[in-house]
């Protein structure tokens, strides 16, 4: 028998058995107390299990079990059911009128039928799990957990990781620049630095945005559709023609010109609204594992694709969003896009699996979700182990710094220690999260003198834990020891075997070597 994420308001004894006498309602209307409300057709009136204060259902007597992991509704949840009927998941024809006579190929000028996909609500859907997958989730969640180290260790691992998913957010549609790059970017939003490169300055800014994640939505009492807008325009920052939910249909893959042949095609424009207002509601409850939820939310949002642009970005903000919000993820941040962009046939059989067209609570429904969920806690599960390889290679780096600077200064006579307080203290300790800095930042970041700051780098440089640089006459410092590890990490999760040694990076990544 298979498990379940329960309600508290249902023992997990009862979940997925058979109802007696009566089988469990299908949800096709809702009326409160002396409303009035109903639908047609043959229906019987059962309260919501699970539900604080009585809420009657208009109902179809359908499905035969005992429905899990039902919370008590707000008034938004209530008006959200109003509208279920209407987005059952399946698949629906229409008519794809081609406007382009001429210019094009005939094949790109095509008319005809297409079918677009109608995803359900996840507020009030049921979640009937595999003992093997059930386990797998939790086993996803220990190992998230299992992340430990000092808050500063933690802290330099965050940063980067979320580098490397903002990298991952532009190569995934095509952009590759190299860590270097991207880290000088980051600085010349700052600091005058020439020769940026647009590529770089877009990795950057996606930074900022999975920060923005990080901190705006975390913080907010509520996920609502004008935090997801917000979060959008952020990372598309000058296609404001892209800002905004959609008001026409997309597609993905095949003709730029017509969906006739598209790999698949998210809902009708006039469903958005109504989809991403449940969304919303299901990011603000807590009824599923953090791991389910952010699961779930992804896949729902890649099949809404609510913009014209930029949902593949906002789609993996989401997952960490998700995972900070329950408390999963307070500092670290998972490399979860990297992973399943490198197991992309995966992730797209995870994903097409979930768009399945079978009634809510069937053997079909959940085994959709279970597939979907399986490979989402499976690439968590990798995250989280590439995630701790790392943190354990920074500890060492953080060692052999030590012993760096301690002979560099034995060498000068100076027996005692680094101060703690030091400028020279203070950058090696920040330096993971600044493998890019000039004296102008040492002095912005640390509130330290010109003098001071130019007197820990010439230490840094002398014990080679910095090397300097020089362009178009503005001179910086990098640690060639971060940029290294960040560019090997990212070879290694590009990898499908997660080790380069056992198969070749699966997508265009930077080549081994020290950056220059």
């Amino acid at each position: 028998m298979p498990s379940a994420q329960t309600s508290p308001n249902i023992p997990a004894s009862t979940c997925g058995q058979p109802r007696s006498p009566s089988p469990i309602p299908e949800i096709g209307a809702l009326a409160l107390p002396g409303a009035g409300g109903g639908s047609t057709g043959p229906l019987n009136r059962e309260p919501v299990l699970g539900i604080a204060e009585p809420i009657w259902v208009a109902v179809k007597l359908t499905h035969a079990f005992i429905i899990c992991n039902v919370k008590p509704l707000s008034l938004q949840a209530v008006e959200m059911f109003e509208t279920k009927a209407d987005t059952m998941a399946s698949w629906e024809q229409s008519e794809w009128q081609s406007s382009i006579e001429s210019g094009l190929p005939r094949r790109d000028r095509r008319s005809g039928t297409y079918r677009r996909y109608v995803p359900d609500m996840l507020l009030g859907s049921p979640l009937l799990l595999p003992h093997d997958v059930d386990h797998l989730v939790a086993r996803a969640e220990q190992a998230v957990r299992g992340l430990t180290g000092n808050a500063r260790d933690l802290a330099g691992i965050a940063r980067f990781l979320l580098r490397s998913e903002a990298i991952a957010s532009s190569r995934i549609e095509g952009i590759a620049p190299s860590v270097q790059q991207v880290a000088l970017a980051e600085l010349g939003a700052r600091e005058l630095v020439p020769d940026v490169s647009a590529q770089a300055q877009l990795v950057a800014n996606n930074m900022t945005v999975l920060h923005e994640a990080r901190t705006v939505l975390v913080a907010a009492s509520a996920i609502t559709v004008e935090h997801l807008l917000g979060l959008h325009a952020a990372l598309l920052p000058n296609e404001p023609h892209h800002h905004g939910v959609r008001t026409v249909q997309n597609w993905i893959g095949g003709s730029d010109h017509h969906p006739l042949d598209a790999d698949f095609v998210p809902p009708a424009p006039e469903r958005v609204s109504v989809l991403l207002d449940d969304l919303t509601g299901y990011l603000n409850a807590g009824g599923h594992s953090p791991i389910v939820q952010a699961g779930l939310a992804h896949a729902q949002f890649e099949t809404i694709h609510p913009f014209t642009d930029g949902n593949g970005r906002v789609g993996r903000a989401l997952i960490h969003t998700v995972l900070t919000r329950r408390g999963l993820t307070p500092e670290a941040v998972l490399p979860v896009s990297l992973v399943l962009s490198t197991l992309r046939s995966d992730y797209i059989y995870g994903l097409t699996a979930y768009r399945h067209a079978d009634p809510v609570g069937s053997t079909g429904f959940h085994a959709g979700q279970a597939a979907w969920l399986q490979v989402f806690a499976s690439a968590v599960i990798t995250a989280s182990e590439q995630a701790g390889r790392l943190a354990a290679e920074l500890a060492e780096l953080r060692s052999d710094w030590a012993d760096r600077l301690h002979r560099a200064r034995m060498d000068k006579g100076k027996v005692r220690g680094v101060r703690g307080d030091s400028a020279t203290a203070l950058i090696v300790r920040d330096l993971p999260a600044t493998p890019v800095l000039t004296s102008a930042t040492v002095q912005r970041i640390h509130g330290v003198s010109h003098v001071a700051a130019d007197r820990a780098l010439a230490e840094l440089v002398a014990a080679g834990i910095l090397q300097p640089h020089e362009r178009r006459g503005v001179r910086y410092h990098q640690a060639h020891d971060i940029l290294d590890l960040v560019t090997v990490t990212e070879r290694r999760l590009a990898s499908t075997n997660f080790d380069t040694r056992i198969s070749p990076p699966v997508r265009p990544v930077a080549a081994r070597g020290t950056p220059t």
